[in-house]
């Protein structure tokens, strides 16, 4: 059987190190104005993925912390029981 090989997707990690890349690169100064533009397309593509990947996480947390009456708890997590 062959197995198929996927393209895993970049992760949050890599998504914000690549945002902070594009970030660099306008302050420098250094970029013209077409390219300051494309990576500005790019970096708030990236910014609206990483919030759709923070919001999935965050749901998961609530589902985690729904109490046995069945209402969600919603405290911080250095917060003891």
């Amino acid at each position: 059987m062959e197995e198929k090989k996927e393209k895993k997707k970049p992760g949050f990690e890599s998504k914000i190190k690549r945002l902070e890349e594009i970030v660099g690169k306008m302050e420098s100064s250094e970029v013209e104005l077409e390219e300051s533009i494309k990576l500005f397309e790019e970096g708030m593509s990236l910014s609206k993925d990483c919030q759709g990947i923070l919001d999935n996480a965050e749901q998961k947390v609530k589902v985690l912390t729904t109490s046995a009456a069945g209402e969600t708890v919603l405290k911080d997590f250095n917060e003891s029981e």
